[in-house]
């Protein structure tokens, strides 16, 4: 029986009454932290950093997120959740505001690291907090209004480059100032807090032996995305852009992200994920070498253009990864599988901000997006070979854009209501077989059907 229109209303602003609290918190949360993303090279740019100590930077953070996803399952369960995101982000604020006394390589690492730490536990305390309050069959619309407002934030704000001067405080004070607001809606909230997470299990071997394409997927997005969105602001700088115009391309990245998740979604729900994987894949290799292109002729209107065609592709082959992982593998286990991923995933953004600076170093700037089209073409040409060697027909379950944030968002995943009675017991045959059929012979995506 289908409920009156009133009704389903009055559900989803009921819910969304739960929400707006953690949803206001984390949208201030990434507007300070989008802002970041931009001025923390450009600042060390403007300091006579090299490319290369960027990169180490930036895989500094990587190292301090991997950290942060471990610890913070434990630290929530100790304090809670409003205490956890309390402390947190007045440690991150802190943080930020030492980075106007950091002035060497070794500062900027070490600051960087905490706060990949600080904020990995944030998001953890964030997506927890969303996953288990929109539960309701109307939570995609709910998921929509959150992941909307957070990705907005994260979008804009980069263009407050325009607002100050690098080389002074003022921005930096900006950044500290929007994460110590994101404390007042938490403070002010008088929703219960949901319960403690548990600790999650990283099992990549086993992971890889049932979805290997999920796994390298999520590695390489960590390769190719970690620095570009790490070296980009220094990357506009050198072929010779403004600042505020190198500040774009990080908007540029995010709003094409942003365009290309209902097209995505409806596509990864019609067909096999690993041909939209691919697809996404050679994409971004071939946007890699349209951007190349226009930076050479100094078409900037045409570079700004590219960049949010890039961003629509390489950044949501994450969640494609996860989407089609979550087709796979039993219910029980899509907490520990969606840890797994961010685990590939952050160990990509480790090693990828180096490989990415060092090629910026050999090729000079333009060598950051030959990184990138080479890797991302290895990637398309690895999930072809899986596609040639087992073949599954179209997914069945409902495809959720979920951010690498932390384990914590297994709870917005496809089949994350689901419970364990309504699937038959998966026995893979042998290492890999599993992405194409159970012990009865069916595609794991045929076997339910789930709500968006």
């Amino acid at each position: 029986m289908r409920l009156p229109p009133c009704i389903i209303d009055s559900i989803v602003n009921s819910s969304l009454a739960l929400i707006w609290t953690i949803t206001a918190a984390t949208t201030l949360l990434q507007a300070g932290n989008g802002l970041l993303q931009a001025l923390m090279p450009l600042r060390m740019q403007a300091e006579g950093i090299s490319v290369a100590s960027i990169g180490v930077v930036a895989a500094a953070y990587g190292v301090g997120f991997s950290t942060g996803c471990f610890l913070a399952p434990s630290f929530i369960r100790h304090v809670g959740y409003i205490r956890a995101f309390a402390s947190l982000a007045a440690m991150v604020s802190v943080l930020i505001l030492a980075m106007t006394q950091a002035h060497s390589t070794l500062a900027w690492i070490l600051l960087r690291g905490l706060t990949g730490v600080t904020l990995a536990c944030i998001f953890t305390v964030t997506d927890g907090w969303i996953s288990a309050r929109a539960t309701s069959s109307h939570r995609g619309r709910i998921l929509s209004i959150y992941m909307i407002c957070t990705k907005v934030a994260l979008m804009l704000s980069p263009l407050g480059i325009s607002f100050g001067d690098i080389r002074t405080d003022g921005l930096f004070m900006a950044v500290s100032g929007l994460i110590t607001l994101s404390l007042l809606p938490i403070a002010a909230t008088t929703t219960t807090e949901p319960s403690a997470p548990q600790g999650v299990r990283i099992e990549v071997r086993k992971l890889f032996a049932t979805a290997p394409s999920a796994v390298v997927g999520a590695f390489v997005v960590g390769l190719v995305n970690g620095p570009v969105i790490a070296i980009t602001p220094v990357f506009g700088v050198r072929i010779g852009l403004s600042q505020d115009q190198a500040a774009a391309l990080l908007f540029a990245l995010q709003a094409g992200s942003l365009a290309m998740q209902w097209p995505l979604g409806w596509l990864s729900d019609r067909a096999d994920r690993r041909y939209v994987i691919a697809g996404l894949a050679f994409g971004a290799s071939l946007v890699s070498l349209l951007i190349l292109w226009a930076s050479a002729q100094n078409a900037n209107l045409l570079i700004l253009w590219s960049f949010a065609a890039w961003g629509g592709l390489a950044l949501c082959i994450y969640s494609v990864c996860v989407a089609h992982a979550c087709d796979i593998v039993d219910p029980g286990q899509i907490v520990s599988t969606v840890g797994t991923l961010l685990f590939s995933w952050a160990t990509g953004v480790t090693v990828g901000p180096l490989l990415g600076a060092l090629a910026m170093e050999i090729l000079g700037p333009r060598g950051l997006f030959i990184y990138a089209a080479l890797a991302s073409l290895g990637l398309a040409a690895f999930i072809v070979m899986r596609i040639i060697r087992v073949q599954r027909p179209p997914a069945k379950g409902g495809f959720v854009d979920i951010a690498p944030t932390s384990s914590a968002s297994a709870g917005l995943a496809p089949r994350a209501e689901i419970g364990t009675e309504d699937l038959q017991p998966h026995h893979p045959g042998s290492e890999g077989d599993a992405e194409a059929l159970d012990q009865k012979g069916r595609s794991p995506a045929t076997r339910v059907e789930t709500s968006p």
